[in-house]
């Protein structure tokens, strides 16, 4: 008799956030090695909310839910229809939360910030995330993570097992499969190669302010700090930071926007006190874009020998690195070779191979 492996599709249909990007790359990538080799009779399915849009996969079978249960809240959703629906399958949740009394499954889990930088989100964030973690760190088969850091601190934290957590690498790949849009560096007024990309992003271990503090310096005055994504200056004025007249604010951008932006920036500013894995640097590298980091969480695990690190805490380190890069054409070449050969290192289907022979290796049947 055929099995069922069945991927939750909760987050189609939801606001985009770079957990769905890499749980969407990841079913993309999966469907891909499946077609490419042929199975052992096991089915895949996808289960979404009825209305939503879905790619047209070739092997992963798509499953709309009743019509009459689309009134549900999506947590309602994924805890009481989908562990029914899917009572019998292997169920892969890969967006940190699944079905709490669902044994037979594996769980994303990216990363333990919930615990190690509680500031970053809200009281009511905290408790759900920890209240799901206690079971289903216990209760589901495999545990997924990002990055070896994220499995240490998976097991520092008590969330589950060292033997029962399987690490899968983000690939970074996909970002070569899009045509950058070089028309959004001339709409925004920027010079090619003087300015720097980093995250519009107000949460305490994204430690934003530290590049807010250095572009004030006098000696990145004529450099542009281009912050892209949701958060606004009023968001971060509002925190109390000083944000200095060269920093430019792009909003939210497309993905031919974003990498139209890395392939002109002169580097990416990744200062974060702590990062599950840290998709944007390797993007970047795959572009050609030089990477300054924070030698914290994920970043050296990811970054390795292809990007600068620069002290979180010390504005002037931060200021003297990304002019290294913008200014010594001999450190900037070094660093975009080294790049691009760490940047290939990190593929979709590496990921999804890892992924399918993990469940092969913890079986799919139901305890």
């Amino acid at each position: 008799m055929s099995r069922t492996i069945a991927f939750n599709g909760k987050f189609f249909g939801a606001a985009p956030t770079g957990v769905h990007r890499v749980a969407e790359q990841l079913i993309d990538a999966t469907d891909a090695w499946l077609t490419d080799n042929p199975g052992d009779g096991t089915d895949y399915a996808l289960v979404v909310r009825d209305g939503v849009k879905i790619p047209a996969y070739r092997r992963i079978a798509g499953v709309r839910e009743h019509p009459l249960v689309r009134w549900m809240h999506r947590i309602a959703w994924e805890q009481l229809y989908l562990p029914v629906v899917c009572r019998r399958d292997f169920l892969l949740n890969l967006c940190n939360i699944g079905p709490l009394l669902h044994g037979a499954s594996a769980t994303m889990i990216h990363d333990a910030q919930v615990y190690s930088t509680p500031g970053s989100y809200s009281k009511a964030f905290r408790l759900w995330y920890k209240f799901a973690f206690a079971f289903i760190g216990r209760r589901h088969r495999l545990i997924f993570t990002v990055s070896e850091f994220s499995k240490q601190e998976l097991v520092r934290f008590g969330i589950a097992s060292a033997d029962k957590i399987v690490v899968i690498h983000n690939g970074c790949d996909h970002i070569l499969k899009i045509q950058p849009d070089g028309g959004v560096v001339a709409k925004l007024k920027l010079t090619p190669k003087r300015y720097v990309l980093a995250l519009a992003n107000t949460q305490k271990h994204k430690n934003i302010e530290i590049l807010l503090k250095a572009f004030a310096r006098p000696e990145l005055a004529d450099v542009a700090l281009v912050l892209f994504g949701g958060a606004k200056r009023t968001d971060f004025e509002g925190l109390g930071q000083t944000v200095p007249d060269n920093v430019v604010f792009a909003g939210r951008t497309s993905d031919a926007e974003l990498a139209g932006l890395m392939a002109e920036a002169g580097a990416l500013a990744f200062p974060s006190l702590t990062e599950g894995f840290g998709l944007p640097p390797l993007e970047a590298m795959a572009l050609g874009c030089p990477v300054v980091a924070a030698p914290f969480g994920a970043l050296p695990e990811v970054c390795g020998q292809a990007a600068l690190y620069a002290d979180p805490f010390m504005p002037e380190e931060w200021s003297a690195a990304l002019l290294r890069l913008l200014d010594d054409e001999a450190v900037r070449r070094d660093l975009v070779v080294r790049g691009y050969e760490q940047a290939g290192l990190f593929t979709w289907q590496r990921a999804a191979r890892t992924l399918l022979e993990a469940v092969a290796a913890a079986g799919t049947g139901r305890r």
